[in-house]
């Protein structure tokens, strides 16, 4: 049997766990969601990791996908056992060397966090439209639903592939399970050993490629022996079902976990079903444990293996009294009737309802239904939905689920306010945090903390924007005395704590509608315990007062200054909710966090722990509880996401996405062809910026060096005549232009976004004037955000209002004319102080009011096209 103790991981360590124990060569090639275990194998091997027969995996990172491919196909052909890890567009590259490993009996499995693919636009989140697409090139596919199932079944996988010849897709929902961290049972290895029987390994290398015993494999064959060759493999394929089996059963005996190609659950007189693979069906069997407990006749069925596609089993998996079947497929297929999943359980059952030895008195009804695309939430409301629709005489097919489809009138309606008793003790807790700023690095350590150092089952999902950095990111963690099967986020009404981790949050999020009543809300805030209070939105405020919420603040930024932390506020908020939450005695909770500190800086150096073990320290003094008031006395409201003045289709569309109401959006405001406007990026001030640039106009040369090394175009450079400042506001810095070449009455300003600015500070780096009786002093010095902002927004508004200089006057070889030209790339999501974007900023101002581009899938496309807004923009001067 495997060791009792437990290890609290996510989904792509589990899978790299196995495959760097089973194999010998990992190719690899990174793409989201999937590189992290490429990234775990590769350091394991370098650290001198040995694999189960004790030799060091070789990893090697190919030029893409395709050669990844092309090289497992080539290891294999040489007796190694090989694997890889990838993705969506990744793994269609490696479609057809599968074609040809999966042609020559060639075993192995590759690992697939399962992702979308890129139609009307790209998305890097989960759905099975990656493997749907592989499903056709000879590959097993067995899928998983959760960390401890990707542990077990990549195990099963090698060994049924090894053992029945066939290659295997082993995928698991991107994100949702990858990502997802779990305490789940380890696997020792000595389970490992009995799982693969050495006559295998022998076997595979006696197939070899060797100059001893030469043959050829992969001719060119002619009609007249191609079809029958390929019929040859049919006794494998015919065999792997039971070999997969086999695998299972020989698994549940080392380690007590047991599975079936195709496992029920729910009530045993069922007449309503559901059949779906993946994380979903974890969701389904908590919703079905519910509702059979309430006298509902439902059950379950998870599919293990796809492919091969062992429809005997599927038959025996199915209650007698079944009526009727829902099938749910993650991904759609265009213009077929009915998504795989759902035609393959169909034509099964049809087949067999026909056979003399059918097991139905009558055809049970089949309807399909598409849910949880690009890892779309799918909770118990959308699930009792569907058994609700069961129950129709006609219930709807080829029906959608979790969207609002008012164009086709697809989708099923369902109670946003059902509930399972699932979470009854189930402690839940949300973070709001900054995409970079450590938020959620503290609390994968929370949840591996709280997962080994108490009996508790624990859940944690981080739901991330896809931009670069400086993206609201927010923590889902769940801890509880029960299995957690809980595969969607934490819903409304139900967060028993919610942090926030960045004050600017409360302009842009209603975070308490997550508040379940008497919840304690901890908020980051420069504002003091006894002001705090009106810091708050009245909405915000009013709620607080209904739930009767418990408000604890803590000026982080503050602690992490003195203590030498900078921005760094991650190890200081984490502290605050052991200290607030107290699900592990405070004693024993500080401990723990300074052990995770040391484990994750002790390379760093003393200094770097020491300076965190005194914010820990520091972080329990600056807490503080806030008495919550009677009455609402709030002046301010949320403000809307977008101006007023914003075009219907930013404020409709754009703006409900900026406000993280994405979900709400109806098909028919979104564009068929994935066409979007430009310039948008204008509208989403982010507020990212605790410090600013602040210009000395006594200092400044007018080099220009400001506004070219800016990565977000948010600070600008304009020369107007004097004869434009008549409406300027008092504040509106600007200097008499210098040099030769211009009027004499021209004008030159560098004015700050301030809305826009990331605070990254590269501009103050730059400036090369310095003020000689004060060395420290620059043209440009770094000030709070706050007290300037909306100063500088009036600024920025007149700045914008002036007139662009004529571009035929401007020198554009030089760095000081080409940066009074108007960028057309401003304000994109990429990463503070990013080195790429100046430079594309750079080439819409000297070329962009003729530029097509063409961008490949990278960096730059996301920091360029990624939803809600674009930075590129137009010039509105030669429309």
């Amino acid at each position: 049997m495997s060791k009792a103790h437990k290890i609290t991981i996510d989904g792509n360590l589990a899978a790299a766990t196995i495959a760097h124990k089973l194999n010998e060569v990992i190719a690899i090639y990174p793409i989201t969601p999937a590189s992290p275990m490429g990234e775990w194998a590769d350091e394991w091997s370098s650290a001198g990791q040995v694999n189960l027969w004790g030799t060091i995996p070789h990893v090697v990172e190919m030029q893409s996908e395709a050669g990844a491919a092309g090289a497992i196909h080539g290891v294999l052909q040489a007796g190694a056992l090989t694997t890889t890890f990838t993705a969506s567009q990744g793994l269609l590259l490696m479609i057809p060397d599968m074609y040809k490993i999966a042609g020559e009996l060639s075993p192995t499995v590759f690992h697939i966090a399962s992702r979308s693919l890129a139609f009307q636009a790209l998305s890097i989140f989960g759905d099975h439209s990656d493997v749907m697409t592989a499903r056709m090139t000879g590959f097993g596919m067995l899928c998983s639903n959760s960390p401890q199932e990707v542990l077990d079944f990549a195990l099963i996988a090698q060994a049924a592939s090894l053992e029945g010849r066939i290659p295997m897709l082993h995928f698991f929902d991107g994100f949702r399970t990858s990502h997802e961290i779990k305490k789940i049972s380890p696997i020792d290895d000595a389970t490992l050993h009995s799982m693969i029987n050495d006559k295998w390994l022998a076997q595979h290398r006696a197939r070899a490629m060797t100059p001893d015993n030469p043959v050829l494999r992969g001719t060119s064959q002619n009609p007249d022996i191609y079809f029958q060759a390929r019929e040859t493999v049919n006794p494998f394929y015919e065999k792997m079902p039971s070999i997969i089996q086999q695998a299972m059963d020989r698994f549940a005996t080392l380690t007590g976990r047991s599975y079936q190609l195709f496992d029920y659950l729910g009530d045993e007189q069922a007449d309503r079903i559901i059949i779906l693979m993946g994380s979903g069906a974890e969701a389904v069997e908590e919703t079905v444990l519910y509702l059979t407990q309430q006298g509902e006749k439902v059950g379950l069925i998870k599919v293990r293996l796809y492919r091969p596609f062992d429809e005997q089993a599927l038959i025996a998996a199915q209650p007698e009294t079944c009526q009727t079947i829902a099938v749910l497929d993650r991904t759609k297929e265009p213009g077929a009737n009915g998504e795989p999943l759902y035609k393959d359980v169909i034509t099964a059952v049809t087949q067999y309802f026909y056979h003399p030895a059918g097991k139905f008195k009558t055809m049970p009804r089949i309807v399909g239904g598409r849910y949880g695309l690009s890892s779309k939430e799918f909770t118990p409301g959308m699930i009792k939905a569907i058994y609700d629709e069961l129950k129709q005489a006609e219930p709807k097919n080829h029906f959608t689920i979790g969207i609002h489809d008012d164009v086709c009138h697809t989708n099923l309606e369902w109670d946003n306010h059902f509930r399972t008793d699932a979470h009854n003790d189930t402690f839940q807790a949300l973070f709001y945090g900054l995409g970079s700023d450590g938020t959620v690095s503290a609390n994968k350590n929370s949840i591996k903390i709280i997962g080994e150092q108490t009996e508790l089952f624990v859940q944690g999902y981080f739901v991330y924007d896809s931009k670069k950095s400086g993206a609201v990111t927010i923590s889902h963690l769940r801890f509880g005395s029960e299995p957690i099967h809980s595969t969607y986020l934490i819903e409304d009404n139900d967060a028993d704590f919610i942090a926030c981790h960045q004050p600017v949050f409360l302009e842009r999020y209603s975070m308490l509608d997550k508040a379940a009543d008497e919840a304690v809300f901890l908020l980051n805030s420069p504002i003091g315990a006894d002001n705090v209070w009106d810091s708050l939105p009245a909405s915000m405020q009013q709620q607080m007062i209904d739930k009767k919420i418990h408000f604890y603040c803590i000026d982080a930024y503050a602690v992490a200054s003195k203590t030498g932390l900078g921005n760094r506020i991650n190890t200081i908020m984490q502290t605050c909710f052991f200290a607030i939450s107290r699900i592990l005695p405070e004693e024993q909770a500080m401990s723990e966090i300074k052990s995770a500190v040391k484990s994750s800086y002790a390379h760093k150096g003393a200094h770097i722990m020491d300076i965190n073990f005194q914010a820990i320290d520091e972080s329990l003094a600056c807490l503080h509880a806030v008495k919550v008031p009677a009455q609402v006395t709030s002046q301010f409201e949320i403000p809307s996401p977008v101006a007023d003045s914003a075009p219907s289709f930013v404020k409709n569309v754009t703006g409900e996405i900026i406000a993280g109401r994405g979900d709400e959006v109806p098909v028919s405001l979104l564009p068929v062809d994935g066409t979007f406007p430009v310039g948008t990026a204008a509208y989403e001030k982010r507020n990212l910026a605790l410090e600013i640039p602040v210009l000395d106009i006594d200092l400044c040369s007018q080099c220009g060096k400001c506004p070219l090394i800016c990565p977000h175009a948010a600070i600008r450079s304009k020369i107007f005549s004097q004869k434009e400042l008549t409406h300027a506001p008092e504040t509106f810095k600007h200097i008499a232009m210098k040099g030769k070449g211009f009027p004499d009455d021209m004008h030159i300003t560098y004015q700050v976004a301030p809305e826009d600015c990331t605070g990254c500070g590269l501009c103050v780096d730059i400036c090369p004037i310095r003020d000689k009786s004060n060395p420290e002093h620059k043209a440009l010095n770094m000030s709070p955000q706050p007290p300037l902002r909306e100063q500088e927004k009036e600024n920025w508004d007149f700045f914008l209002s002036l007139p662009e200089y004529d571009r035929k006057a401007l020198k554009n070889t030089t760095i000081k004319g080409s940066m009074v030209m108007q960028p057309l790339f401003e304000f994109s999501g990429a990463c503070l102080g990013c080195g790429e974007t100046p430079y594309i900023k750079l080439a819409t101002q000297l070329f962009g009011d003729r530029m097509l581009v063409a961008n490949a899938t990278g960096c730059s496309s996301i920091f360029g096209g990624n939803l809600p807004t674009t930075p590129w923009s137009r010039n509105e001067a030669v429309e």
